[in-house]
């Protein structure tokens, strides 16, 4: 089910180069950065609903350097400590991701197909059980877990605040992150709401650089969510599959689609 969008991020793993942290560098996190980014985390983690929109693109370097885009709006409605469905839609696939509490689904409606396996009973969990057993990425997977924190900056060797912006009408800490695999950059609304709003990723070991961005659109952390939002009804002629397990990515195509899933 998950198969077109890993065999277009895989595309990206062309060329292997880059670098590391440097050996023996003890990590240089600015605790600005830090203190935002844990903040951020706690309020995401500590509100009981919401739903978000955001628009995505993901950059895709050719053999011969050329850079392409690709677009993905997505679409999440959350609410804890264990419902998700999210929507997929764009250049790299049309899918709809549903997750009950007991069972997680996967739904292509323009092949009107789906596949169903039962699936921890928390949030958390189903988002790991997704990760590693089956080989999906949920939306906004690293966002929506109780440990943004620790999810996005797992890897990351350096962090620095760059100051204020303006995202979306919203005044932002815009910070920046170094990591092994990947760098990325974040923008955190300011004062009572540290929401994200906007991210850019760059994988830093595949040729050309290329770029994940997601500009986040809008938030509602009060919605009217009902059980039956995040139930799936197979619809009439739809044909059940399962689950086909890939194998792994080579390392630079698995952080690239890691980056993809942060939003």
């Amino acid at each position: 089910m998950n198969q077109p969008l890993t065999s277009l991020l895989a595309l990206i793993a062309l060329a292997i180069g880059g670098h590391s942290n440097p050996a023996g560098a003890a990590p240089a996190f600015d605790p600005e950065s830090q203190r935002i980014l844990q903040g951020m985390s706690d309020f995401i983690a500590a509100t009981p609903a919401f739903t978000l929109r955001t628009e995505s693109s993901l950059e895709v370097v050719t053999r011969d350097g050329e850079k392409l885009q690709f677009l993905t709006p997505v679409s999440a409605s959350v609410r804890r400590p264990d419902r998700l469905f999210s929507t997929r839609e764009g250049d790299l696939v049309d899918q709809r991701f549903y997750y009950d509490g007991k069972s997680l689904t996967l739904f292509n409606p323009a092949q009107n197909v789906y596949a169903t396996v039962p699936a921890p009973p928390t949030l958390d969990a189903a988002i790991d059980f997704a990760r590693d057993e089956l080989d999906i990425v949920a939306p906004a997977g690293d966002l929506i877990g109780t440990n943004a924190y620790g999810a996005l900056t797992e890897d990351m060797y350096e962090s620095r605040y760059l100051g204020m912006s303006t995202v979306a009408g919203q005044r932002c800490h815009h910070l920046a992150f170094r990591g092994n695999e990947v760098d990325f950059q974040i923008w955190v609304e300011d004062g009572k709401r540290p929401l994200p709003w906007r991210f850019v990723i760059t994988s830093k070991k595949v040729a050309g650089a290329p770029q994940f961005a997601t500009q986040i659109v809008a938030w509602d952390l009060k919605p009217r969510l009902r059980d039956k939002d995040f139930e799936f009804t197979a619809p009439k002629g739809a044909t059940g599959i399962d689950f086909v397990r890939v194998a792994a990515p080579s390392p630079c195509a698995f952080q690239a689609e890691r980056a993809s899933s942060r939003i």
